[in-house]
């Protein structure tokens, strides 16, 4: 369940189905629950290092060992970790499990330079284990009566300036360069780490690997003690800095990932930690004992009969109604633009309490009223 969206998409575009298997609490994909799902309609299996939610580095070499023995292809979603795991070791000292090609049983890894490659966006990495595996990925027509097309990606025609500046930059900076900025990297990781671990109320999730993690309530605490982090992110926004805030997830097992603030951590953030850090500090003092948004206040903005509408799919949801709600929950009007309001965290408590379809599209609304001339 932690996979990245990009999976839902592609499974969408494909027409495959996509059997989210949950986590455990820590947010880690549990080895055992992977392998006794790889029946033989499974075409691929996707693992995380290290997920985006909770920062978690899977069981890829359990997992891609068991595939290996089914005949089931295994990829790595390295997209945010690709560039910067491999010089996490030597910068932190830390064990970091093999996840790449050293792992029997891995077919493929992605790796984006747009994040720790420090490349402009338009160039990712997908590497294949053997040439015959990556010839697969191309496609090839001489069936028409123009030049014979060959593709290695689903563009056809795409420009070659985010690939040079890539390979620019890898060259400029090479191994001492991007282990240097791993450096600065972990050291500001485990110094806000350690910013959050001073703060009652708040607790990290989980056990994150790599530049980013995410925060939590610590449940542990009073409850007139405890930080909600979704009103603590807001507050930190109005002492200048932006935090992202993730929604709570209920899997498909029953059990509830919790709504967290989340933080992919940079080399430039290492100078900004006096400032953050007491942003982080006072933002939790001033909301500290305030109550999460409870979805049902927010629920109770729409019209009467709309909630049992939508959640029994029978209302119809075209731009006009679709604006109309969101105009019921504050974001705009019925007949106007879209407009974000100043706290998020009443739109993430909604994000978590309609049915997903509902909310898809309601966000689609809000982001296609937010760009319209």
């Amino acid at each position: 369940t932690t996979v990245h969206a990009a999976f839902q998409k592609a499974a969408h575009y494909f027409g495959l189905t996509l059997d989210l298997v949950p986590v455990d609490t820590a947010g880690r994909a549990v080895a055992a629950r992977l392998v006794e799902r790889m029946g033989d309609d499974v075409a691929i299996v996707v693992v995380s290092a290290p997920s985006y939610p909770f920062a978690a580095l899977d069981p890829i070499g359990e997992v891609a060992a068991a595939a290996a023995a089914r005949g089931i292809s295994c990829h790595v979603d390295a997209c945010i970790g690709g560039w910067v795991l491999p010089f996490w070791a030597a910068s932190a000292g830390q064990d970091v499990p093999p996840w790449d090609f050293r792992v029997d049983g891995v077919t493929s890894v992605s790796a984006d330079l747009h994040k720790f490659g420090y490349a402009p966006k338009g160039a990712s990495v997908l590497l294949h284990r053997g040439r015959d595996r990556q010839r697969a990925q191309y496609f090839a027509t001489t069936r028409w009566s123009g030049y014979p097309v060959v593709n290695p990606t689903m563009l056809g025609s795409k420009s070659a300036g985010a690939l040079a500046a890539s390979w620019a930059i890898i060259r400029a900076l090479g191994d001492a360069g991007y282990e240097e900025l791993a450096g600065a990297c972990q050291r500001a990781t485990d110094a806000f780490r350690e910013v959050v671990d001073g703060i009652e109320g708040l607790r990290v999730a989980g056990e994150p690997v790599g530049p980013l993690f995410a925060v939590a309530t610590d449940g542990s605490v009073p409850e007139d003690r405890r930080v909600d982090p979704h009103h603590w992110a807001d507050q930190v926004r109005t002492h200048g800095f932006l935090l992202q805030l993730q929604p709570s997830f209920t899997q498909a097992d029953g059990s509830e990932l919790p709504h967290t603030t989340h933080f992919t951590i940079t080399p430039v953030t290492e100078a900004l930690l006096p400032e953050l850090s007491a942003a982080l500090r006072d933002s939790a003092d001033e909301v500290r004992g305030v109550p999460a948004v409870s979805p049902d206040d927010v629920l109770a903005a729409l019209p009467a009969g709309t909630l049992d509408a939508l959640q029994s799919g029978t209302a119809t949801l075209d731009s006009s109604t679709a604006a109309a709600l969101l105009a019921g929950f504050g974001l705009g009007s019925a007949d106007g633009p879209a407009e974000l309001p100043e706290r998020m965290a009443p739109i993430l408590a909604l994000v978590a309490a309609l049915p997903a379809p509902v909310t898809e599209r309601l966000l689609t609304e809000l982001l296609a009223r937010l760009i319209e001339p």
